[in-house]
């Protein structure tokens, strides 16, 4: 029997309804000048236990579950004497993972659908977390809100910051393209 290649929820919703809905909006001449989801990087920064061995595989273990992929750590780019860190130094100051394609919209939708609403006192993520090219940062201040994780995993918390790199995009059209998506922004006071 052949392997059925199921396209994800959003990237189908995207392809048929979303872009055509943004080109119109956005008064765009082109399709393809329509803003797009072109990568989601999700990291975590081990900060003052990266000595802390426990911590550190914890951290690791829990980026790959909650991606689905192997896992990249980073070290120091600059040596700062009151962190006690030299420039490439052996323990990782952080680690991140970088999705695209299908492993990206359904990361997307886990996020959206799943995740968010599990967030304690959630009253919507930030508008103002968008940056000049129209990029979004996301933080969450612990990783037990994603299903993936267990018991023994969420013995330790840490954050992670979640980057969403839009192609075409601006503020206006990535938040258009986030809110077609279903991300639930904050209510605007007027």
């Amino acid at each position: 029997m052949a392997d059925v290649k199921v396209t994800p929820r959003l990237k189908a919703l995207y392809n048929e309804k979303i872009a055509k809905q943004l080109k119109d909006e956005l008064g765009l001449d082109n399709i393809n000048q329509v803003p797009k989801l072109e990568k989601v990087v999700i990291s975590s920064g081990v900060g003052k236990k990266r000595e802390d061995k426990k911590f550190t595989e914890t951290v690791e273990l829990t980026l790959t579950k909650i991606t689905g992929q192997a896992t990249t750590s980073r070290l120091a780019k600059k040596s700062i004497a009151t962190f006690k860190i030299r420039k490439g130094m052996g323990a990782p100051v952080g680690y991140l993972t970088t999705l695209r394609n299908d492993k990206m919209y359904e990361f997307v939708d886990r996020l959206i659908n799943i995740a968010l609403p599990h967030v304690r006192d959630f009253h919507g993520v930030s508008r103002k977390a968008f940056d000049k090219q129209g990029n979004y940062s996301l933080g969450l201040k612990e990783q037990t809100v994603f299903p993936e994780i267990t018991f023994e995993d969420a013995a330790v918390l840490h954050g992670l910051e979640i980057t969403f790199i839009i192609k075409n995009g601006s503020k206006e059209g990535s938040t258009k393209l986030l809110e077609a998506f279903g991300m639930p922004f904050e209510k605007e006071n007027k």
